[in-house]
Order: C-alpha cells, then structure tokens, then sequence
C-alpha cells in the first residue's frame, strides 16, 4: 500500500541484511508496519504491529478477504475525514490512507492525471495494490498497540521503522530517547534490532544507506536525505 515514509522501494536492498542469519522458525518482527510494505516479502513467522488503529483495522479486514471500493469520491472522503464513526473502521483506514496525497493519514483528497491525460482513480488503484498484498499478509499476527507494549517472542527479528527524529510530520509526536532506551533493552534480551532512520545514537551501527528525495525530510530546498539502517 501507498503509505508514507514506505520502505517498499529499498525493500529488495535491506532485506538481505535483515534476514542474513535468521534461523528457521525463528520470528520476524515489525513493531512499526505502517503499509505492510516490508513484511509482506518476509516469509516464516512474522508479527505485525501499529498503533493507528484504522491502519490495522484495514489490513485486519484484507485479510479476512474484506472487499474495498474501486472508487471513492471527494465528497465521501471529507465527510469520512470529519465522521469517521459513521463508516466501518476498514473503510476510514483504506480512505484515510489510500485515497490521500502521497499515502499520508487524510493529508488531502488525491487527485491527477496520468501520462496519457487521463484522470487517475487513486481509490482503485490502491485497491489493487492492498489487494495484491492480501495473500502475502495471510498467517501473521497482527496487533495494534504501542511499539512496547506486545508481546515478542523470545530472540527475534525486530525491524523497527518509526516515525523519523527532526522531520516536519512527526515532530514533537514521538518520543525518540524513549525509543532508543527501548531498542537496548531489545538486544539485551537477546532479540537481534534493526532501525530504519537518517540518525541514530553512537552505539548503533549503521549497516546500510543510500541517499534518496524524501518528503519527510525538513523543507531545506532540496528534500534529500540519506536513508540508513541501524543495528546494534
């Protein structure tokens, strides 16, 4: 699924990394899932988890076979947006994040056209994209909860991809000493941590980067940022 701040694109890239020596039957962790983006490639035994509640209430319903609308006008989406009890939960989280520009939580109707001047149907669109998702999401577990607050299973794979330090959507929101405090605590009981950011504490190493445009990033003029990959 279109969502924001997706490592989709660098998938093919850090998941070799990632999954380098794992074990068999051992599991494999995303306390952050956002879109599914990552552990929809990860094969085995896999948790997911997100504290947006309509985020998981969505990919809940995909894979319980739940159908989504091929299309959603901008009339539906603005009163979604300010009366989101009156629509199935599934449904604000497929509207919330499919139907909106660049896949960011109600951040504006999406709208456009496509090479050939043709109106572009985002809703189907991205219909299709969770639906092809569907059969890979099959078997996990999937919560919705604090980042620290489920259980893992004893030497996992955590792959955290939290909301990014000094970046203008999440600033303030998050509470990054917090996090890091919780990532030691992580390896030493024996799990094995990795952490998607642009920086990190100096006792995380940093195994993977690739400089990328970024929405994320602070407006500086440029949007360019250095995406890594951390571990302990």
């Amino acid at each position: 699924m279109k969502y924001m701040g997706s490592k989709n694109r660098h998938a093919k890239e850090i998941l070799p990394i990632i999954l380098k020596d794992r074990k068999p039957g051992q599991f494999y962790v995303e306390p952050f899932v956002g879109g599914f983006n990552i552990i929809d490639k990860v094969d085995g035994n896999r948790i997911a988890n997100d504290k947006h509640y309509y985020l998981i209430e969505l990919f809940r319903a995909v894979q319980k076979g739940c159908e989504l609308p091929k299309v959603v006008f901008e009339e539906t989406y603005n009163d979604c947006r300010v009366n989101k009890s009156h629509y199935p939960p599934f449904l604000v989280g497929f509207i919330g994040f499919g139907c909106s520009y660049s896949g960011k939580w109600f951040g504006g109707y999406a709208r456009g056209n496509d090479s050939n001047g043709n109106q572009r149907n985002y809703a189907n669109e991205s219909r299709k994209n969770i639906m092809n998702q569907a059969k890979s999401i099959q078997g996990m577990d999937v919560f919705n909860c604090d980042y620290d607050d489920f259980n893992i299973p004893p030497n996992s794979i955590i792959y955290c991809d939290p909301p990014y330090e000094n970046t203008t959507s999440y600033k303030d929101k998050f509470n990054h000493h917090k996090f890091w405090s919780w990532c030691r605590i992580m390896k030493s009981e024996g799990h094995t941590i990795f952490v998607s950011e642009y920086d990190a504490p100096e006792d995380f190493i940093c195994v993977w980067e690739k400089k990328v445009n970024n929405t994320l990033v602070k407006n500086t003029g440029s949007k360019q940022g250095t995406e890594k990959l951390f571990t302990l």
